[in-house]
């Protein structure tokens, strides 16, 4: 049997959409008994659900947080304010898998109507934060590192804004808030018309500067004007040789991307276009092949099997142990998938099975179906996996086991998606605003049986540069390795 292991079972990190059913006559803004009485039931329903809530942090600590926090609940409330603070007390808890994805997206209004903002994107570099992109129209440039913004050190910014931010840890932590500085600034601070920066350069010295709020159009255009920086894209299947017999192969995310697709767990075209391409290295006698993972947003472990069985030596699982704690929010969110999956051995008939015969707060472990390598031709080169720190959910999982089992080598930057984790998510709902509470019903342990709440670390670093050009010095730099050409 073929299973399939969602990008939820996988532990993603993109943000999942909520499935509570909410009446249309819900009111936008609640009293506050009916706001404690769901914050109540959010920190019951975690303590039911997660697999581990005190994983990283003490009962005492987070029944502090509790208590303190709802004390604050005295007045009305919107719904975007109540998920903004239940999200605060739910990454508490340092999982990734566990918080609560806004539904009302003000800052997307906000910007959409030309709404003014943060004109910086940052890297957070070994705890430093750097510029990645300037669309402030001043002299600033890409690599510099920002000391501190209007008077506060930026590590005290990034715990600050951090608060609101699931993740595991700091290393995560900084790459989710790459993606969204300028959003959970504005979501902290409101619009600001400008911001007063310390720059620190290359050289050491150090210069403050102001620079202004810019509406998305004038933040594009000034980024426009700077030299062109590589630019993944993480929908392309790409695959071609190179020179020196490498083979190269961008496979895209593991799920149906193609424009238009209805069913997003439609295997057919990622099939074809694997094994044409293939067929094409081995027909081409490839002496090795460089798997392009970057920026990957993972998905489906049917997907990425296909892929593996090319080059995989022995069969293989998805990972080394799957254990799942049953709650009633998983049974019931499992329930809702049940219908919908025509195959009676599919996984959430199966985990319907399981739930069945055990009782609340059980552990078990999950039975995982092995995957094999494929019948006749087979790549039999040398493989390298290229990730960074943008390579999630199952992409993060292919490269673990392909790292444990020796299917591949592993290089460039280390995943933030952590090779062991609290995942596949679930949710429940609050009774009172339908606030969709996700958490993490399993804790799955990679192939090598290592519990390292890191992620995967490759076998040979490449680091990535800021700025990166577009000529693609990280890619040429394992094409080098993967061709014995590499100083």
């Amino acid at each position: 049997m073929k299973a399939r292991i969602l990008a939820a079972l996988c532990g993603t990190l993109l943000s999942f959409a909520a499935t509570a059913d909410t009446p249309k006559s819900t009111p936008q803004t609640w009293p506050a008994e009916a706001i404690r009485a769901d914050f109540d039931a959010l920190y019951d329903g975690l303590k039911a659900s997660h697999y581990d809530l005190y994983a990283r942090r003490e009962k005492a600590d987070y029944d502090a947080l509790f208590a303190k926090m709802r004390r604050g609940f005295d007045k009305p409330l919107a719904r975007g304010e109540i998920e903004s603070r239940f999200q605060t007390f739910v990454a508490y808890g340092r999982v990734a898998h566990a918080r609560i994805d806004a539904t009302d997206d003000a800052y997307g209004a906000f910007r959409e109507a030309g709404g003014k903002a943060f004109p910086i994107g940052i890297r957070v570099v070994g705890g430093v934060v750097r510029v990645a992109q300037n669309g402030s129209g001043e002299a600033i440039a890409i690599g510099d590192e920002i000391v501190s913004l209007d008077g506060k050190p930026m590590r005290e910014w990034i715990a600050r804004l951090g608060a609101h931010v699931s993740a595991d840890n700091d290393y995560m932590l900084g790459t989710l808030l790459e993606g969204q500085f300028g959003a959970a600034l504005w979501r902290e601070r409101g619009e600001t018309a400008r911001y007063t920066l310390t720059i620190r350069k290359a050289d050491g010295a150090t210069r403050t500067v102001r620079v202004p709020a810019r509406s998305r159009a004038q933040f594009l255009a000034a980024v426009g004007k700077a030299p062109k920086q590589l630019d993944l894209s993480w929908t392309a299947r790409e695959s071609r040789m190179l020179d020196g017999g490498v083979a190269y192969l961008r496979p895209g995310p593991f799920y149906n991307a193609v424009e238009g697709a209805t069913d997003m767990w439609d295997a057919t075209a990622f099939t074809a276009f694997i094994d044409s391409a293939f067929e094409r290295f081995v027909a081409a006698d490839a002496k090795s092949l460089v798997i392009d993972l970057r920026d990957n947003p993972g998905g489906d472990n049917s997907f990425s099997d296909r892929m593996i069985a090319w080059f995989a030596d022995r069969p293989w699982r998805f990972c080394g142990s799957f254990r799942v704690k049953v709650s009633q929010g998983a049974i019931d969110t499992n329930a809702k998938r049940v219908p919908l999956e025509k195959d009676p051995n599919g996984m959430s008939h199966r985990y319907a099975a399981e739930y069945g015969r055990r009782k609340l707060g059980d552990v078990f472990e999950f039975d995982l179906p092995q995957a094999h390598p494929r019948e006749g031709r087979r790549f039999s080169g040398k493989v390298y996996l290229l990730i960074n720190r943008h390579s999630y959910s199952n992409t993060a999982n292919v490269a673990a086991l392909a790292q444990d089992l020796k299917f591949a080598t592993i290089l460039g930057e280390e995943t933030s998606d952590l090779a062991t984790t609290y995942g596949a998510m679930e949710q429940f709902a609050l009774p009172r605003t339908g606030i969709a509470v996700g958490f993490p019903k399993a804790y799955i342990v990679r192939i090598s049986g290592d519990a390292t709440p890191r992620g995967v670390v490759p076998d040979i670093a490449i680091a990535t540069p800021l700025p990166e050009p577009a000529d693609d010095v990280v890619l040429k730099k394992a094409v080098a390795i993967a061709s014995g050409k590499a100083p």
